[in-house]
């Protein structure tokens, strides 16, 4: 169940996903008196998030979460949060509360659960979910080369361990489970490349192979491409 949009420039595609993004964050705050975004890392979204950091939103009643998050500190040049500190929670949107997936006192073996526990405190539905996807099909940290992926696509837990072979740090990634639990969620990427994996996903097929049909194909809730060359 999804929605194509292709865009005749990155600009122009970031420009209208952060204008559909911080319509639905204004309509949680109004309707719920706050809202939660959940956002993926990656290179992607940058031009997005400095168009979205402007919005006169009441960013004081948001809360940003990431997608998936390498188990590495903050301060570390790979980190999710670190980057969404830099260009997505400064001037006006400074003001959200960020939920890190990453606790350095918590062991790996452990980092499930207690992310877990930590992401079902969060209201859902989620208000809205950027994603982006991997030129091997994967969005968040869901790898296809990841041994255990079947296990992570059907897991009923909120987060999980990801430990793909082609990755050189091990991973925190909300599950589709949870990912599915969102008013609404809108998948960015760019280049032929992608578009060429995006027509292979979409077709029906084994999850694992391209997990970002975990995404595609369902019905629980409307998925938006921002595609541009």
């Amino acid at each position: 169940m999804f929605i194509q949009q292709f865009f005749d420039s990155r600009a122009r595609a970031s420009e209208t996903l952060a204008d559909e993004i911080a319509r639905a964050l204004s309509i949680g705050i109004e309707s719920n008196g706050r809202a939660t975004l959940v956002v993926s890392g990656g290179s992607s979204p940058l031009e997005t998030f400095r168009a979205l950091r402007e919005k006169d939103l009441d960013w004081s009643k948001v809360t940003v979460l990431p997608s998936d998050e390498r188990w590495i500190d903050v301060n570390e040049p790979a980190s999710n949060a670190g980057m969404l500190h830099r260009e997505l929670l400064v001037g006006k949107a400074a003001a959200a509360r960020f939920v890190s997936l990453y606790d350095g006192a918590v062991e790996l073996n452990e980092a499930a659960s207690v992310m877990s526990a930590r992401v079902d405190k969060l209201h859902r539905p989620f208000d809205y979910v950027l994603l982006g996807m991997g030129s091997d099909g994967h969005t968040a940290s869901l790898f296809p080369d990841d041994p255990q992926i079947s296990k992570a696509l059907s897991s009923s837990e909120a987060c999980v361990v990801a430990s793909p072979l082609s990755q050189p740090l091990d991973r925190i990634s909300l599950t589709p489970n949870v990912l599915l639990d969102s008013q609404a969620i809108g998948l960015l990427f760019f280049g032929q490349e992608k578009a060429d994996v995006f027509s292979k996903a979409s077709l029906p097929g084994d999850l694992g192979v391209f997990p970002v049909r975990s995404v595609l194909r369902q019905e629980l809730v409307p998925v938006t491409t921002y595609f541009a060359l």
